[in-house]
């Protein structure tokens, strides 16, 4: 298998499974992002008491529409990321290995990992800002509502300048060790489950050692530990992003205002806001995101060797 088909399909099946997580899991990712913001300090935001109450009260007061605000960028943006993030990973995969059969160090599947997100989050983070303040109007908003994901670019550009589209980047840099955890275990967790089958299974192929369930056990399972380590990160990133008052005048001037006022105001407690619906949106999501992916890279590859 050449390097470029290896690059190709394994994008492929990165596009295809961050639409399918997406698309599947979105709601959650609208309560998560407006739990991330509300600090008690502001008057903009509606309260919540629990997810089920976010749910219900922006169904209520805002549609369906609501839970599905900033979904095109939502998309646009994971399935980009995800695309990226699975080419740019298994570049380096391929760099790093001598050969298609060596095995890679943890070493290495960590030093991927963290170069394929630091790419993401510099190509990606103007479409997560889109997206971000899309998910936080609401009927409390006081500034001018964006009617889209153009009309949010041209009036950012426009008010803020082209500066403003990477707010966040910081702890979005920060989140590729997210990315490198993640991957690191999964990779780990695989080698660990593979290497048990196939003493019971010999004589099969380890490509056909794991089935759908053991991609969404490992996939569940290495998402925890990265969201559990990380997430700080994500709400600092969320808080940054949000938008200037209709003065001009931002909530945070930086990211490292965000964690002094959040220490200050929240406590640790305040890096965690909105880790229940994370929690029940990406762990699932991440078994989704896995079972896909491999089982689509087990579609392409037959038509590889066809080829």
């Amino acid at each position: 298998m050449s390097l470029s088909q290896w690059q190709w399909e394994t994008a492929t099946a990165g596009a295809v499974a961050g639409f399918a997580t997406v698309a599947a899991m979105y709601p959650l990712d609208i309560v998560r992002t407006r739990f991330q913001v509300n600090d008690g300090r502001v008057t903009n935001f509606p309260a919540y008491k629990n997810t089920a109450h976010a749910i219900f009260t922006i169904t209520r007061l805002e549609g369906l529409k609501g839970l599905y605000a900033g979904f095109l960028p939502a998309v646009l943006g994971s399935t980009v990321s995800w695309g990226l993030y699975f080419f740019f990973y298994g570049r380096a995969k391929q760099r790093y290995s001598k050969n298609r059969e060596e095995k890679l160090s943890s070493g290495h599947h960590l030093a991927s990992a963290a170069e394929a997100g630091a790419l993401v989050s510099l190509c990606t983070n103007p479409i997560w800002l889109i997206k971000t303040r899309l998910q936080l109007q609401n009927p409390l908003h006081q500034s001018r509502r964006y009617s889209g994901i153009y009309d949010a670019l041209r009036t950012i550009l426009r008010e803020e300048g082209w500066t403003a589209l990477y707010r966040g980047l910081g702890p979005g840099l920060l989140m590729v060790s997210h990315g490198a955890i993640q991957f690191t275990a999964y990779e780990e967790l695989c080698r660990i489950m593979v290497d048990y089958k196939e003493k019971k299974q010999k004589s099969e192929g380890a490509s056909n050692l794991l089935n759908s369930f053991d991609y969404a056990l490992l996939g569940g399972s290495s998402k925890i530990a990265a969201i559990l380590i990380t997430y700080p990160f994500q709400v600092i990133r969320t808080r940054a992003q949000q938008r200037p008052s209709k003065e001009g005048i931002p909530r945070y001037m930086n990211s490292w205002h965000v964690v002094k006022e959040t220490a200050r105001f929240e406590g640790i407690r305040g890096f965690y806001k909105g880790i229940t619906p994370n929690l029940l949106k990406n762990v699932p999501a991440s078994s989704i995101t896995f079972i896909v992916y491999e089982n689509v890279l087990k579609l392409l590859r037959p038509k590889r060797r066809n080829d």
